[in-house]
């Protein structure tokens, strides 16, 4: 019988010979490789941790302990070992085990998760709510080397260094990866190794200097030598985690489970705050991920023997594509245009921008409010920075936008790639609050496309209009539309009348306009005509044109993909009110004061009513009260 078969819960594989847990490894890895493979997910990330997450189950009495992942994309293994094998097939799958750690998903799970660079803060919360209630187990918050580049992991750790007598255990996960490769000093300072005999040299030469000092020197000299670890603490990535008053211990190969076992049972119930460093390899036990850990960081299916994907190309480039592509075409004719990203210059289209215009571009690292704030300090120099950031991380953000660019209106463009559903990855990962959290600001302009040739007009309007704009576009590939040669600007608040019909007024924004013109169709067949308007500008609205038109057509639909609170609905409604136009009916179709889970995009906007059918239904309501 398979070792992994015999575990119901975490606690079994303390029976296990530490031979049997090698070999307990490679099961798991071929479990992971083969659900990812069909199902898609965060593979490089998981692989990289089972050792890791082997030796935490073994030592620590979970969930008794509480165990938090950062982010969580690392946890496959914890959850094949926590009684969730059975049903790993429906990983990502709708109404299947969540991609993240999710609270309501299993005891096991110490915290919700999906964002990066939380597990320190919500760890010391956690040790500090077990202290309060009189328990003394402990936490352990699992964090990324490419999540120490985000303020609020300082901040944890800031705090933390005056927790004493509480037992808090941090693991840093070093694998030199965010998403993509990391960047800055911090990077550079983790990743500092020496060779034995320039260590050997080092701690020689340091020694003498250390004896010289008088009085004091031999002692201070004794101290040090106690060890070699403490020594290399001196000289290595230890000094900074020591300055937060943690014990540190580290670097260890995160893949040495002897290592890693022992360790971690010399330092459970800590008197003080300790930080665990270890090594380990992106992709591990499965050679394509390792070679190429970008890729494998977050995949869609794929064949396991060649590592190539499933997926059969159509010859319609993606949303994220036509940004990447118009982004260098802009750039040859605009110096002036520069591009800033956080840690995802694969994910937001920006590799070829980076390679034709390396002096222009920045990854600024997981840090979406310094990649904000930077970005207007560039807008205030005359140049023009386009932030391309996935809608759910520009949340992170808000103040950011709100006080740094808006109040002086700098011209700061913010790509908003991955807006509206963006199935698997699930409620951490849609992108439906951002008209809402963007709308209220003063000097902002937002606009969505409808296809991927307005996303290139509106990347030209938005380069060239003097003011902050968000441009919002979706995941995924375009409608095939044919894109022009030299896109031309756009008026600013101008939308335009896709067709026109006297029974019914839609008013669509973005993607929802090609489930409004579906709808449209389907409503004609049944002899009811509608007039749709692609919007473009959720803010400023077309208040002309909408309001003439809701003048004569008295029966109103408005779609968007996002929330209802605060969103492109409620702003039409607000100008309708504002305009005095009354005596009509409206009805708001978007997503209910609810997170939406995670599935196939298809089958979310189905069940959560903001598709074509969906619009249809609001139609045969407001006309006639029939339902379809």
């Amino acid at each position: 019988m398979a070792l992994l078969e015999q575990i119901k819960n975490s606690g079994d594989i303390q029976q296990f010979s530490r031979k049997e847990l090698r070999l307990l490894a490679n099961e798991i890895r071929n479990r992971i490789i083969d659900v990812v493979s069909k199902n898609g997910g965060h593979l490089a990330s998981s692989l990289g941790a089972v050792e890791l997450t082997l030796a935490i189950h073994y030592v620590f009495d979970l969930p008794k302990d509480t165990l938090i992942w950062d982010v969580g994309h690392q946890a496959y293994a914890h959850k094949l070992l926590t009684g969730r094998n059975k049903r790993f097939d429906t990983l990502r799958q709708y109404k299947g085990l969540s991609g993240f750690t999710k609270i309501k998903e299993s005891p096991y799970d110490g915290f919700t998760v999906g964002h990066s660079s939380t597990s320190i803060s919500a760890g010391l919360g956690v040790c500090y709510g077990k202290y309060l209630n009189g328990d003394e187990s402990d936490v352990i918050s699992v964090i990324g080397d490419g999540s120490l580049t985000a303020g609020l992991a300082y901040e944890g750790l800031n705090q933390a260094g005056d927790l004493k007598k509480r037992n808090l255990i941090v693991i840093l996960n070093d694998n030199d990866m965010s998403i993509s490769p990391n960047v800055g000093a911090l990077s550079s300072f983790l990743s500092r190794t020496f060779s034995a005999k320039y260590l050997q040299s080092m701690r020689n030469q340091f020694g003498t200097f250390l004896k010289s000092l008088p009085r004091i020197g031999d002692d201070i000299y004794q101290i040090a030598k106690r060890s070699e670890e403490s020594f290399k603490t001196f000289v290595t990535p230890g000094m900074l985690f020591e300055a937060f008053n943690f014990d540190y211990f580290g670097p260890i190969d995160g893949h040495n489970l002897d290592h890693l076992i022992d360790i971690l049972t010399n330092i459970k119930n800590p008197k003080d705050p300790v930080l665990l460093h270890v090594t380990t390899i992106k992709g591990k036990g499965y050679a394509p991920a390792e070679k190429n850990p970008v890729y494998f960081h977050g995949v869609g299916s794929f064949a396991i023997d060649t590592g190539k994907s499933n997926a059969k190309p159509n010859g319609i480039p993606s949303y994220t594509q036509v940004f990447g592509s118009q982004m260098v075409n802009l750039g040859k004719k605009n110096s002036k245009i520069v591009a800033v990203t956080a840690a995802m210059p694969e994910g937001t289209g920006l590799i070829e921008f980076s390679k034709a215009f390396p002096d222009r571009f920045f990854d600024v690292g997981i840090a979406e409010q310094h990649a904000v704030t930077f970005s207007a300090g560039l807008a205030s120099r005359g140049l023009k920075p386009v932030v391309a950031i996935y809608s759910t991380f520009l949340q992170r953000a808000f103040d950011q936008i709100l006080h740094d660019v808006c109040i002086d209106a700098h011209p700061v463009v913010f790509a908003i790639d991955r807006g509206g559903i963006v199935g698997e990855d699930g409620p951490t990962h849609h992108g439906l609050f951002d008209y809402s959290y963007l709308r209220c600001m003063p000097h902002m302009t937002i606009m969505a496309p409808k296809d991927e040739n307005e996303l290139a007009r509106m990347l030209v309007t938005a380069i060239q209009h003097n003011g902050p704009v968000a441009l919002r576009y979706p995941r995924g590939m375009g409608a095939g539309v044919k894109i022009d040669e030299n896109p031309l600007p756009l008026e600013i608040g101008r939308g335009e009348v896709i067709c026109e019909g006297d029974d019914l007024l839609i008013i669509a924004v973005g993607k929802s306009v090609c489930e409004a013109v579906k709808a449209g169709r389907l409503l004609e067949e049944k002899n009811i005509r509608s007039t749709i308007i692609n919007a473009r500008f959720v803010k400023p609205l077309d208040a002309d044109l909408i309001g003439s038109y809701a003048v004569k057509i008295n029966k109103i639909i408005t779609v968007e993909e996002h929330v209802l609170d605060g969103g492109f609905g409620s702003a039409v409604l607000e100008m309708l009110i504002d305009r005095g136009i009354t005596g009509f009916s409206l009805k708001r179709i978007g997503i209910r004061d609810c997170f939406v889970e995670h599935g196939p995009s298809d089958v979310l906007r189905r069940d959560y009513e903001v598709d074509s059918i969906a619009i249809m239904k609001a139609a045969f309501e407001l006309y006639d009260g029939k339902d379809i």
